[in-house]
């Protein structure tokens, strides 16, 4: 089994709880169509892109849109999305995310953000966690959204280091389903019923520490 050198991290559901944000910046676009979902519906949508996003949502309302609108309906979802993440700051940041990260580096591990979010590195800047990062892979450099492990293995490639020997944190089946594609150790954030392929689950990064992480990954 290989050492564990590093940690890739999810944003939205494990450093940040921005889903609250894309689910009402949605929810507006699908009220202006027409239509209505339910935050149980918003949770198929975790860890998806933006495209694969407004595909599904249109899917519920039985609409079909022209490429066009598509495009010009997720730039509106986008703009309503930039408003309201402005009111997040160093405060917003999931409880004990921040020593986490700071005992990760302490223990010299290689740390990279991967989410498809094509605004992960302003979130970031809004909550002062960017300094954290050896290398951001975010929406705006990927071709093919998770279940694809393309945005993992990117992040390994930054870091210079095999999946196997790097630790993907992930709140979305989708995500867990792309990191175990790529042959990364994987631990969900949430809970074991929604997460199951997980090979460990915790509620949040404050409920355990990097330390334990390996150490039970490694037994």
């Amino acid at each position: 089994m290989a050492i564990i050198k590093g940690f890739i991290f999810d944003l939205d559901g494990v450093l940040v709880d921005t889903a609250k944000y894309h689910y009402q910046a949605w929810r507006r676009m699908a009220n202006n169509l027409g239509f209505d979902f339910s935050e149980k519906d918003n949770e198929q949508l975790k860890g998806v892109g933006r495209r694969d996003s407004i595909e599904k949502i249109l899917s519920w309302g039985n609409l079909t849109l022209s490429e066009e609108e598509k495009e010009r309906l997720m730039h509106q979802k986008n703009e309503w999305y930039q408003v309201l993440i402005k009111t997040m700051n160093a405060e917003s940041t999931l409880p004990g995310v921040r020593e986490f990260l700071e005992g990760a580096r302490n223990a010299s591990l290689s740390l990279a953000l991967a989410s498809s979010s094509k605004n992960a590195l302003h979130i970031l800047e809004l909550t002062a966690l960017a300094g954290y990062f050896a290398t951001v892979v975010d929406g705006n450099q990927i071709t093919n959204s998770k279940p694809d492990p393309e945005i993992f293995r990117t992040a390994a490639e930054r870091l210079d280091l095999e999946p196997g020997e790097l630790v993907v944190f992930e709140d979305a089946k989708a995500g867990v389903e792309a990191a175990l594609a790529g042959g990364f150790r994987i631990v969900g954030i949430g809970n074991k019923k929604s997460l199951p392929e997980a090979e460990l689950v915790f509620k949040g990064l404050g409920e355990t520490s990097p330390a334990e992480v390996i150490n039970r990954l490694n037994f």
